[in-house]
């Protein structure tokens, strides 16, 4: 099986992971454990973002009508700004493209995306 962590990863102890910390894993890179499909329920990512100023989230991954669409929903409920990129994103559907529209998420192709962040 092939690792996820970032290259010279910090390790993270399970058991903190267990009890809501969020530990750097690398220069800018953190672990979270999030007990249910949505990554705000019961998780201190709220407030992990707020003291960083964070104000935008953008969603790639895997398996899109699960996780990413409830972490979606969520935070769009904290008045975060969400850019969500389509290609990257397994599971992806017509409708929901249109659901998330419709509450203001911006949608991108990976191309599309790089493009603007190197504008």
């Amino acid at each position: 099986m092939e690792e996820i962590m970032p290259p010279n990863a910090i390790a993270a102890d399970p058991r903190d992971l267990l009890r809501g910390s969020l530990p750097l894993i690398g220069p800018s890179e953190w672990m979270m454990y999030k007990p249910r499909w949505g990554a705000f329920y019961q998780t201190e990512l709220e407030a992990f973002l707020r003291d960083k100023d964070v104000d935008t989230l953008i969603f790639i991954g895997c398996n899109f009508p699960n996780c990413p669409r409830t972490s979606i929903y969520q935070a769009s409920e904290r008045d975060f700004k969400i850019i969500l990129v389509e290609d990257s994103l397994s599971g992806v559907y017509e409708k929901g493209i249109t659901e998330m529209k419709n509450i203001g998420v911006r949608i991108y192709q990976t191309k599309q995306f790089i493009n603007e962040l190197h504008q």
